[in-house]
């Protein structure tokens, strides 16, 4: 059975091409022009991705995203004519799992659909892997969940990847490059500075104090690692 997406554009040529790309390339196709109608399908129909345009009219792509993944872990990838970093940050922030800048090319768009549904379909693969405990904290990751004393905690498939990776190797520094290349496995066409907005979001969900972070160190000028360099985490 085909994967489905739901197409969001209040632009009909930019659905066209993209629902003709999409459709060429496998996947079954909804689409809709208004982020209320888009959030009504999410609701009443099997989605698999949702590829949506940040500038809607009524209620806006960030709003659609926000909402979405109140309630569904359904990968999202944005669309927007702006180049700007900070809608890029607040797209991931409200929890997008992507980012495409139009003008851009349909066979990418189907490339970038394609390896965020491999990254779901590797998220729902359970491992015999033991939880890991640090401190109060505690990441099963066979379960993905993490929970910090004794509260879930809720994070995207980046998040929990990044976070997973590092503690796994405790004081190893990892790059950004590393770490997008985790996220990928090769497929990522994007700005490396999106691993920085996922590991700030990360510190706000699992730092005592996100400004004065123990457990995510950076490492100027390379990247991150987990715990101090001189011991534990904490």
């Amino acid at each position: 059975m085909a994967e489905r997406v739901l197409v969001v554009d209040d632009e009909k040529s930019i659905r066209t091409i993209v629902e003709y790309a999409l459709k060429d390339g496998g996947f079954e196709v909804v689409s809709a022009s208004r982020g209320d109608d888009a959030l009504e399908i999410v609701e009443k129909e099997p989605i698999d991705l949702v590829v949506l345009d940040l500038m809607l009219p009524g209620i806006d792509g960030m709003e659609v995203c926000r909402r979405i993944r109140a309630h569904r872990n359904v990968p999202i990838i944005m669309l927007s004519a702006r180049g700007d970093e900070v809608d890029k940050v607040l797209g991931l922030e409200m929890g997008a799992d992507d980012y495409v800048t139009k003008p851009f090319s349909p066979r990418e768009l189907v490339s970038r659909v394609k390896a965020n549904l491999r990254r779901a379909k590797v998220a729902t693969t359970t491992t015999a892997e033991d939880p890991i405990r640090v401190g109060d904290l505690e990441v099963d990751p066979a379960a993905r969940t993490v929970m910090r004393d004794g509260e879930q905690v809720n994070l995207t498939y980046s998040e929990f990847e990044i976070l997973l990776k590092l503690l796994k190797s405790p004081r190893r520094v990892f790059t950004r490059e590393e770490l997008m290349d985790h996220l990928w496995k090769g497929s990522f066409y994007g700005d490396l500075r999106s691993v920085d907005v996922h590991v700030r979001h990360l510190r706000q969900k699992v730092e005592r104090d996100a400004a004065n972070p123990v457990l995510i160190r950076t490492v100027r000028g390379v990247g991150y690692a987990f715990g101090r360099e001189d011991g534990p985490a904490e």
